[in-house]
């Protein structure tokens, strides 16, 4: 496929005594999408600014369209785009005076006007930047970061804080990012989102990529990487008896079921669900004079393996 659009390998970046990426490997193709998802203090950003040049690694190389982020940071800034969560815009510059000054600095920049009017942003062009909801300061951080036709683009929660119709607008240029063939490295909260626009996922945790795949290869594994593509999943009182429902399970079903209360009230069981398993599980529930809301069969998701891989208690 050539070379990756980024290349990350045994990465080390240090904070002190903290350890915030342990050396971490990962790769981008290019002209994809790659989400990178995990938990706060995962390690995710640091590496991200590494590749952005913004931080110095203290072990390992980080290649970037085949350039060192720090060493050549002057050849390669003009070829990415950086969306940062906060920060790089002067809060009492003009929307859309920021815009047209930054697409000056590039040789062929996108067009503010038609790039104002797909984010939404045309009522606020005249307003300063600090004067913007945060909604707005979003996509407006985000036309900043595509305005000069980058090769690659970083882009950092680029929804967080907009509303729904303002995030869809958002997916629909990230779609229109890949279909140009331009390499997009985004960092999300939103599994759906990633769900709906990464090519590849890497699940970082404790400094390293513990998973990296596409959704629904990681959909189609448990956390110890053998296979459970299904799941059931109801509503129903808090507090139901699941040991003891795995426990009834006839004789002759598939081994390795799960069955799991997250949130309260809100149950799954995971693994090979047969017609004999919903079955059981149905039967089960009427047995205890329960009443399973909102059943549905379907295959594990994304926020399945995400909970599964870096745990359930709050960081």
């Amino acid at each position: 496929m050539g070379q990756p659009a980024v290349e990350v390998t045994g990465l080390v970046k240090r904070y002190g005594a903290k350890t915030a990426v342990d050396g971490l490997n990962l790769q981008v193709e290019t002209g994809t999408v790659t989400a990178v998802l995990g938990p706060n203090g995962a390690g995710k950003t640091s590496t991200i600014e590494c590749c952005e040049g913004y931080r110095k690694p203290d072990g390992g190389t980080v290649r970037v369209l085949g350039l060192d982020p720090v060493a050549d940071s002057e050849r390669l800034r003009p070829r990415i785009g950086v969306m940062l969560q906060s920060g790089g815009i002067y809060p009492t510059v003009r929307a859309a005076e920021m815009l047209k000054h930054t697409a000056k600095l590039y040789a062929n920049p996108l067009d503010t006007d038609a790039l104002i009017d797909r984010l939404g942003l045309g009522s606020a062009g005249r307003t300063p930047f600090r004067r913007l909801s945060g909604g707005q300061q979003q996509r407006l951080s985000l036309a900043l970061a595509v305005v000069g036709r980058p090769e690659l683009v970083f882009l950092d929660e680029p929804t967080a804080g907009l509303d729904v119709q303002a995030r869809h607008a958002t997916w629909e240029l990230i779609e229109q990012l890949r279909h140009d063939g331009v390499t997009v490295v985004l960092t999300t909260h939103l599994l759906d989102e990633a769900e709906r626009l990464a090519d590849t996922v890497a699940i970082v945790d404790t400094g390293k990529v513990i998973a990296h795949d596409t959704p629904a290869g990681l959909a189609a594994t448990n956390g110890s990487g053998s296979s459970t593509d299904s799941a059931i999943r109801f509503t129903a009182p808090p507090g139901l008896d699941l040991e003891g429902l795995l426990a009834t399970l006839p004789p002759g079903l598939p081994a390795g079921l799960t069955a799991l209360e997250q949130p309260s009230g809100s149950y799954t069981v995971a693994g090979d669900i047969t017609p004999g398993v919903l079955a059981a599980v149905t039967s089960w529930c009427a047995a205890k004079d329960v009443m399973p809301q909102g059943l549905t069969v379907g295959r594990r998701t994304l926020e399945d393996v995400f909970l599964d891989l870096t745990g359930r208690e709050l960081r």
